[in-house]
């Protein structure tokens, strides 16, 4: 890759990460970056998923240390989420893609619909504690939405959000918390099948790594010191262009 192409994916990965550290979607800016750049579109997937692990790792560290993570929840839904991940790279689905792609735009226009008419949603910290049925259904989401984010990804932050919210009643900061932190896990089992296949571009996925390090600590960062205030707004414009991005590759 020359100069400027690697100049063009490192500032689309700092901006694309400081984007997924507030709300999630990330995506919409990194993948279609790296297939702009010329990247096979297998090879896309690997190397978004390299760069991207190295984002979320950063963002979970950032809201891990200001006390953002509700770790006794968390920690019963990482297990989940990796051997999720896992059986989604290595699933091949039957189900056609443009049937897949239309129930995904009507379920994140309905969460971007919910958001914005209840106006309370994660505004406050509804959250009461862990119950056995509780950490169940966490740990049922935990591994479905792992196992969508290894085979299909998009909007797999957004739906993280909105159920740590509607399930468990944390506020938004906390919500995005938890939720890079399951991102982080999917990432990572992602990224070992990817490399192991053979399907990451490094000279590509090493710069728009560190840009995308710097990116979600600012993000994150700017996340938590503007709560849900911030995170909320960008979350429901995040949530309308997944819903615009899917709808243009259906029809396309």
């Amino acid at each position: 890759m020359d100069l400027g192409t690697l100049a063009f994916l490192t500032v689309a990965g700092f901006v694309a990460s400081a984007v997924d550290a507030i709300a999630g979607g990330g995506g919409l800016i990194s993948l279609p970056a790296i297939v702009a750049a010329g990247v096979p579109p297998q090879m896309a997937l690997g190397t978004n998923k390299f760069a991207n692990a190295f984002s979320s790792s950063t963002s979970s560290l950032r809201f891990a240390l200001s006390g953002k993570l509700a770790w006794r929840l968390v920690r019963w839904q990482v297990p989940c989420t990796a051997l999720g991940a896992a059986l989604g790279v290595r699933t091949v689905l039957a189900l056609d893609e443009r049937l897949l792609n239309g129930l995904i735009i009507v379920m994140i226009l309905a969460v971007a619909l919910y958001s914005v008419l209840k106006k309370d949603f994660g505004e406050r910290d509804g959250f009461t504690g862990l119950t056995p049925s509780g950490i169940a259904v966490g740990m049922g989401f935990a591994f479905a939405l792992g196992f969508y984010d290894g085979f299909f990804g998009p909007g797999t932050g957004s739906f993280l959000i909105f159920l740590f919210i509607r399930v468990f009643g944390f506020d938004f900061t906390v919500a995005a918390g938890n939720a890079k932190l399951l991102n982080f896990t999917s990432n990572v089992v992602s990224l070992v099948l990817f490399a192991l296949s053979g399907r990451i571009l490094y000279a590509a996925a090493l710069p728009m790594a560190l840009a995308m390090v710097a990116g979600a600590w600012v993000g994150a960062r700017v996340a938590i010191k503007n709560g849900a205030r911030l995170i909320r707004p960008v979350f429901v414009i995040i949530a309308l262009a997944l819903v615009a991005r899917l709808a243009a590759k259906s029809l396309g």
